[in-house]
Parts: structure tokens; sequence; C-alpha cells
């Protein structure tokens, strides 16, 4: 694990780097403004769950008493109606390369994937199968399973190694005039590839499909162009790299021109031509407004909206360059610390194709993770041997990335001289 150390104990030259990275680093500043973690050494999980931001304790205070515990049900109609449609257009217009008008926030990811899904295969009657990955998120694979047991359509499953995604290869193979939607991660969950999804969404369009992307992984951190790509339906959490908290809802992005040709199967009030009219059936609502369903979670997205603020002003192009210099640094050091040790990186290299985590495998990750959570080094583990680096750039440091990597091959090696 290196020969030359410093005073800390560990190789003095990547905790040189680290300091000297952070020094340099123009997103530095923003690390602050985040609420610190007591006994969090390193925080290695943002790709799970983001930081809250420090301010959002006032704003939070400020909501409880100048909107819900002052105006009360007034709220509704001086704004909170329409906070889906506002806080929907920013998250398009930051994250998304997205015109206004296309994206909502509401209901969970699973949710709005099968009413995306379930709206896109009924868009195209006559045809017989959804094209995705094995390697998808579970959530993906188990709302495809299920559309296509109520549709009676069939699942063309297109086989991905491990540390890659799909390709435009491999779906231009798939494809045919029988595909009735595709449903590809933007960036893969495990391995944290990019996939090329201009490329992919064209080769869908040429066989008449519908191109669905979920965006998870990719939302806030990576350039995301929709409206470029022309893709059809899209959907992405807000709790990683969007900073939403736990169980914040989900958003999803419906091209212009589709929303009054598709209809999702979830038909509630609030998506409603009328709402107030209360009438016995149900007619759609123009526009975006179709694919809502129920009440706006409104408490739930102000947590958003704040890390919006901050994404707002580093700007989404300086956040990815810090995402890539920190999936760099973090390869350094699992090179020093990690890999001697018998593990292996599971993601693409650096490059376009590599997202903002990365994973690395070995038997023994399991029990060491558990021993990392104890002393303050919080990473993710992925069944069956993975450990999931998730590196959020305007919340990390690259000294926190250092730390982390050492306790893994300190925990690595206490664990493999055990066996």
């Amino acid at each position: 694990m290196g020969v030359t150390t410093g005073n800390s104990g560990r190789p003095g030259a990547l905790v040189e780097q680290a300091l000297a990275l952070d020094a340099t680093d123009p997103l530095g500043g923003f690390t602050s403004l985040f609420l610190p973690s007591p006994g969090v050494v390193a925080y290695l999980d943002g790709n799970s769950l983001g930081r809250p931001v420090a301010g959002l304790v006032e704003r939070m205070t400020s909501f409880l008493q100048a909107e819900w515990g002052t105006r009360l049900i007034r709220a509704w109609d001086e704004g909170w109606m329409d906070q889906p449609y506002r806080l929907g257009d920013r998250i398009g217009r930051l994250t998304l390369g997205a015109a206004a008008g296309q994206v909502f926030v509401g209901d969970s990811t699973t949710v709005l994937i099968y009413k995306v899904l379930r709206a896109a295969v009924a868009g195209r009657p006559e045809r017989t199968e959804i094209v995705l990955a094995d390697a998808e998120f579970p959530t993906d694979r188990y709302v495809a399973q299920g559309v296509a047991q109520e549709t009676g359509l069939t699942v063309r499953w297109l086989s991905v190694y491990s540390t890659l995604g799909v390709s435009p290869e491999q779906v231009a193979a798939a494809v045919s005039d029988q595909t009735a939607a595709v449903l590809f991660s933007h960036v893969a969950y495990r391995s944290g590839f990019v996939a090329d999804a201009a490329k992919i969404t064209r080769i869908v369009h040429d066989c008449g499909a519908i191109a669905i992307w979920d965006l998870c992984h990719s939302v806030g951190v990576i350039p995301v162009e929709l409206d470029s790509w022309q893709a059809d339906f899209a959907v992405g959490c807000t709790y990683k790299y969007l900073g939403g908290g736990p169980g914040a809802p989900a958003f999803a992005y419906v091209r212009a021109d589709l929303q009054d040709q598709f209809r999702q199967p979830i038909q509630g009030w609030m998506g409603a031509a009328d709402i107030f009219a209360m009438a016995p059936g149900f007619t759609p609502g123009p526009g975006i407004r179709s694919f809502v369903s129920g009440t706006p979670p409104v408490l739930a997205m102000l947590a958003t909206d704040a890390t919006l603020d901050l994404i707002e002003e580093a700007g989404l192009a300086a956040i990815h360059a810090k995402s890539q210099a920190l999936t760099d640094f973090a390869e350094r050091a699992l090179q020093e610390y990690v890999l001697p040790l018998g593990a292996r990186l599971s993601s693409p290299p650096a490059g376009p194709h590599r997202g903002s985590h990365l994973m690395v495998s070995h038997p023994a990750f399991r029990t060491v993770t558990a021993r990392l959570w104890e002393r303050g080094v919080i990473p993710d583990f992925r069944a069956p041997d993975g450990i999931r680096l998730g590196l959020s750039p305007l919340s990390t440091t690259f000294s926190e990335v250092e730390a982390g990597m050492w306790a893994l091959g300190e925990e690595l090696m206490i664990e493999c001289a055990g066996r």
C-alpha cells in the first residue's frame, strides 16, 4: 500500500495530491454549504442519498411559519398547486436540457416508470416487445415485466457485461418493427457506465419505437440533453445529486409533442381538465398535466429546490468537470490502496462513458462495508461483492476521498489477513 509515508501513516503523495486538489478546486467553497455530519470521515454514497443543504433548515422553518402555518389551505391557490410544474421546469432547465412545460415532479420513480412505459406501449398497440438490459436497476426490470404481463407483450433482454452498459450496437441488433418501447439507464446503477443516449434514441426511433430513459444516476451531475436527443420519455429521482432527501418525489419528462397523443394509466383528480369540477368521468388536462395523478408533495420538494440553487450557481459543466476529477483521483487511490489486495475496478475507464460513481469488487466487501460504516466511512454495498463509491461533486472533497480509500484498503487488508 505504498512505501513513502507521511505523518498519517499512509503514503504521503496521495495525501498531498488531495490537499492540492482541494486548494485549487473551483467548487471547493460549496462543500461548506451542506449540513455537517458528526462522526463521518468520508461520505461516499452521494449517488444513493445526497447530503442536506445547510440553508434547508431556514427554508423549512420559513415554509412552516410563513406558508403552511399562516396561509393554511389558502396556500394551495397561492402557489402550491403549480409547484410540480415550476420545479419541473427548473429541473429541466438546469439539468435536463428540456424546455419548459415538459417536466413535472410527483410520485415515486417506480410509479412514474410504470406510467410512461404503460403509456408508451399503449401508443404502439400493434407491437409486441419491450427491450431493456438485464443489468438495469431492479425497479426498471420489475416494472417492465409487470407491464408485459398486463399487456401480453414480451420482454426482450439485452445481456450487458458487468463493467459496461448498453451499447448502440446491441440496441440496433435487438430492436425491430415489433419493438414498442425501450427502457434504458443513462448511467448504469452498478458500473457507472454512461450510455450514448443520443445515438441509441436515434436507433430506436428509426424502427418506430419509443425511447424511455432512466436518469436517476445522471441528473444533476452529468449533462443531459433530452430535447436535443429527441427522447420521448424520461424519469429520474431527486434524492441523489438533487438533494431531495429520503423518499423525495421523482420527476418525469414527456416530450411536448407527445403529451396529447399518449395517455398514462393512473387517472387522478390532479390530472383532470378541471380539477375542482369533481366530474363523474375523467377528462385529461392539457399538456404535461395529463400525466399527473395525485396531490403534489409540496413539503418534499423544498429540499430539491434548495439544492438546485447550488447547482444553478455552480453550473452543470463545472459540476461534471469536478465529477470527472473526483473519479480519476479515486481510481488513483484505489490503485495505491485497494486493488493490490485483490480487488478489481468494475467500472469503465476514465472518459465519456464513466459517470460519477465507481464500483470496486472483492468477495470480502460485505463484511468490509459494515466495518467501514463503524469507522465513519460510508460507501454502499451491492451484492454479491461490490462496493459502490458515489462521489457528489458539490459536497465531496478530494481529501475525503483519499481518507475513504485508505480506510477501505486497511479494512480489506485486515479481513484478508484473518481468512
